[in-house]
């Protein structure tokens, strides 16, 4: 049985109360024989900061460089508003990002049937929903330069943010939204703003060749980002395969996020390039929520969304699609069974605490497997 090498970071906040669920799923899995993982941690963002002054070290870096995939929790908080720029929490998610060439964002929208009346859009808007948003991520308005602020004198200011994209980069993201929509529904919607936007009428046009040169069998069709926004509210169900860049990737990924009842639901992945000798590639599973300092410590976080993160690492870094077949349809169970933490209670359900979910899921994919 291969060895698989997992470095966690639980970052900040409730990071660490849901990274713990996936330490409790590991240790089932080695401990039942199903898998084999050796764990690494590190710390990043805050927690980084107060040891170590940076957002996080050569040191961790380099263990993620090593491992098979990072799993990430959070980062953030009120308490690190003062520090530097450079070593905000968020600068080293960025620079995990940027340092492993991570492009490519996967974020996965499902609502489980249970959980359809937890949206605050009508059930049979979402129910069933499943979406994928896949997002441009090492490139864009958040990584490109001149990114300053200028003191003009007279009490003014300009800030500057540059939105970049070259070819290869769109080519890239594009084919992986291609790859994935045949593995799917066939369907790819690309987004972006070439009405006003130069950035948009390149990715627009790029998206289209790669269309057209290879991947003619499946549909596709083009949305201005703010009208994507729009339907995805009104009827989110239109779409499949959904391909953006890195600013309205962020955007349009929350407002999915939504759908499904909670921030706390949706995992992410962030692929790189895969290996042209080993067949591997470099990758970082997070769920989209944050580190929620309000709620931290208080056992309240849905650790859901970290739980399916893992589930996504074993699909796409890890070659056991079985196990996270297995992993989803325990979430499923345990949310059918009317367990709920704070952030999706509704009436008649059970509140149940950070560990408490953990454990019921952990109990649900045991019993899967017999």
């Amino acid at each position: 049985m291969a060895t698989h090498k997992l470095l966690l970071l639980p970052g900040d906040g409730i990071g660490t109360e849901v990274m713990a669920e996936v330490s409790r799923l590991i240790d089932w899995l080695n401990k039942a024989g199903i898998a084999k993982f050796e764990t690494e941690h590190g710390l990043v963002g805050g927690a980084a900061y107060d040891a170590d002054k940076v957002a996080i070290t050569d040191a961790t870096m380099a263990l993620a460089q090593a491992s098979d995939a990072v799993i990430f929790g959070a980062v953030g908080g009120p308490k690190w508003d003062g520090v530097p720029y450079e070593a905000r929490p968020e600068a080293g998610l960025l620079r995990l990002r940027k340092d492993l060439a991570l492009f490519a964002n996967l974020r996965p929208a499902v609502c489980y049937p249970a959980l359809a009346e937890a949206s605050s859009l009508k059930p049979e808007v979402v129910e069933g929903l499943d979406i994928m948003i896949v997002r441009e991520l090492t490139g864009g308005v958040y990584f490109g330069e001149p990114k300053t602020i200028t003191d003009l004198g007279n009490g003014q200011k300009r800030a500057v943010d540059t939105q970049v994209y070259d070819t290869y980069e769109i080519e890239r993201i594009g084919r992986v939204a291609f790859d994935l929509a045949r593995k799917r529904r066939n369907k790819v919607t690309s987004m972006e703003k070439r009405n006003v936007m130069k950035t948009g009428v390149l990715w627009n046009e790029v998206i289209t060749a790669v269309h057209q040169r290879e991947y003619k069998d499946v549909q596709l069709e083009h949305q201005l980002a703010d009208s994507g926004g729009m339907n995805l509210v009104k009827w989110p169900k239109q779409f499949d395969v959904i391909v953006t860049d890195n600013l309205f990737g962020d955007m349009l990924s929350d407002i999915a996020a939504m759908l499904t009842g909670s921030l706390g639901m949706l995992p992410s992945a962030s692929l790189g390039e895969v290996d042209s000798k080993t067949g591997k590639r470099k990758a970082m599973y997070e769920p989209v929520h944050g580190s929620a300092p309000d709620i931290a410590g208080k056992g309240m976080a849905n650790p859901v969304a970290m739980l399916a993160s893992f589930g996504m690492a074993l699909r796409y870094s890890l070659d056991m699609g079985d196990l996270a077949d297995k992993l989803d349809a325990a979430i499923a169970a345990v949310l059918a069974k009317g367990l709920r933490t704070a952030d999706i209670k509704s009436e008649g359900a059970t509140v149940v605490s950070t560990s408490q979910m953990g454990e019921a899921i952990v109990a649900e994919l045991q019993a899967l497997h017999g």
